[in-house]
């Protein structure tokens, strides 16, 4: 008896391909059976069929319940979905989204639509129900009691400017024109709320309206807001404080001196590393410091008994200090540089003009490198409400707002934009932030970041075989990273 092993069948497919194989190895010269097998690997060469499609099935199913658990069908538009979930895929232009779903296996729109359904974005106010969603969404499963702010601009491949699109400050420091986009996140990164301004319109300008139109949607009266020290004015804080909102904002070092003034007196510029100072600020640069020097503890704030401060919470790191002193030694020695004449005068930090000369600005420089270390918080809630190492805690929850604008710009790739009228500008971010959105949770709930996802379950094809006039689907095996994706996400395997 001889043995022969043909091969191994992972599917119906396979396993008729195999099956006609061993046919002909036992039946050598007889007459054989069309099973329709022309074009599937390993099928004899005169056997006809086809493989008539393939689709990633399964990225395609995860994508599409993420986003109705979101609560985004209420929307009831097929072609802004499918542009929001191609843009998951393979962040790219409205009109190549269309290659992006063909190459996934995803019946779509046409053009035609796709391009009417930003018309309709605008027209039926989808940010608007986006944002209701999200607020429900977040609502249910976070905290809201605390709400992250912060900006960041856009760029333009454009040459002239318009109403909108506006050289201003950029942190990338490019000259074209921009938009200044400012995002209200939860503690975790999830989105709240959107907006757009000019592309010269100042921070500070951004984060009130921000936070009204985001009160007013919701009729939320009670939380706290968090910003960067980019926020901290006077009448930001004051109209913060006046509507009932509670806020955390970085302070600048600059003010260390002042606010720390007792500390200086009494302990000299000794501080432990993790040492807290819980003490006061002045809510306005000209008012004089509630806080009495002669004094060795420092002062309690209390809205009642210093009208006139913000509770001010210090913090020391020694390893905050360590890199702080690595820079001002390299900025010290750029000065150094300039004032010899080695480099061009840019400038630079610690160089001032003295009778006609640079020279080194050793007093700037003894200043700083005495601050070096400490990093300040401005609060308008109580210390019996919010211990001072939660203030801090609650501060850098900042970068997850920061890392959900790194995700629009890069995974999602929301710039540069080359749309030219408001509507289309304001219509392009309401796809960036669903996709964001949607993004996001499929992060909470996985752990893996959107790419990781993509790149994990794209490959996972589902296959239509035609054999002998019947369809037959194939599909990959689950690999243990698609599993874990489908189990965080209450998505059954499937069979």
């Amino acid at each position: 008896m001889i043995v022969e092993h043909i091969g191994t069948a992972h599917d119906d497919a396979e396993l008729a391909v195999l099956m006609k194989v061993a046919q002909e190895r036992l039946h050598p010269g007889q007459d054989t059976l069309d099973l329709g097998l022309a074009g599937v690997p390993g099928a004899p060469a005169r056997a006809a069929g086809a493989i008539t499609s393939k689709r990633s099935a399964l990225l395609w199913e995860v994508l599409t319940s993420a986003y109705a658990r979101l609560g985004f069908e209420l929307l009831g538009d097929e072609a802004f979905k499918q542009l929001v979930l191609a843009r998951l895929v393979e962040p790219t232009s409205k009109a190549d989204s269309l290659r992006v779903l063909d190459e996934i296996g995803v019946p779509h729109a046409s053009l035609r639509t796709i391009f009417r359904a930003l018309g309709r974005a605008q027209e039926r106010d989808y940010r608007g129900q986006i944002a209701t969603a999200c607020f429900a969404h977040a609502a249910a499963h976070g905290d809201l009691t605390l709400v992250l702010y912060d900006v960041t601009t856009l760029y333009f491949e454009a040459e002239h400017e318009d109403d909108l699109r506006k050289v201003g400050y950029s942190k990338e420091r490019r000259v074209d024109p921009q938009i200044v986009v400012g995002l209200l996140v939860d503690r975790g990164g999830f989105p709240l709320e959107i907006t757009c301004w000019e592309g010269n319109k100042a921070e500070t300008a951004t984060i009130l309206p921000t936070v009204r139109a985001f009160q007013q949607r919701h009729g939320v009266a009670d939380m706290v807001v968090v910003a960067d020290a980019g926020m901290l004015s006077a009448s930001n804080l004051t109209a913060l404080d006046q509507a009932g909102l509670g806020f955390i904002v970085g302070s600048r070092q600059s003010k260390a001196p002042a606010d720390l003034e007792s500390h200086f007196r009494w302990h000299g510029d000794a501080f432990t590393d993790g040492q807290l100072i819980d003490t006061l600020t002045p809510r306005h640069a000209r008012a004089a410091s509630e806080n009495d020097p002669r004094q060795r503890s420092e002062p309690v704030w209390d809205p009642q008994r210093h009208p006139k401060s913000w509770r001010a919470v210090w913090a020391y790191s020694a390893k905050r200090a360590a890199r702080d002193g690595r820079t001002l030694t390299a900025q010290e020695n750029r000065a150094k540089a300039v004032v010899a004449g080695e480099k061009a005068a840019r400038t630079p930090r610690f160089v001032k003009t003295h009778a006609g000369t640079t020279v080194l600005d050793e007093a700037a420089l003894a200043r700083a490198r005495r601050l070096a270390g400490l990093k300040g918080y401005v609060t308008n809630i109580p210390g019996s409400v919010m211990p001072a190492a939660e203030v801090i805690g609650s501060y850098h929850d900042l970068w997850q707002v920061e890392a959900s604008f790194r995700m629009s710009k890069s995974d999602l790739r929301a710039r540069p934009i080359f749309h030219h009228d408001h509507d289309a500008i304001e219509a392009h971010l309401t796809v960036v932030v669903t996709a964001l959105a949607v993004a996001r949770h499929l992060q909470a709930v996985t752990g893996l970041s959107i790419k990781k996802i993509v790149r994990t379950l794209r490959p996972l094809q589902e296959i239509t075989v035609t054999l002998a006039g019947h369809e037959h689907l194939a599909a990959d095996p689950i690999t243990p990273p698609a599993q874990h994706i489908l189990d965080a996400t209450n998505h059954p395997s499937p069979k």
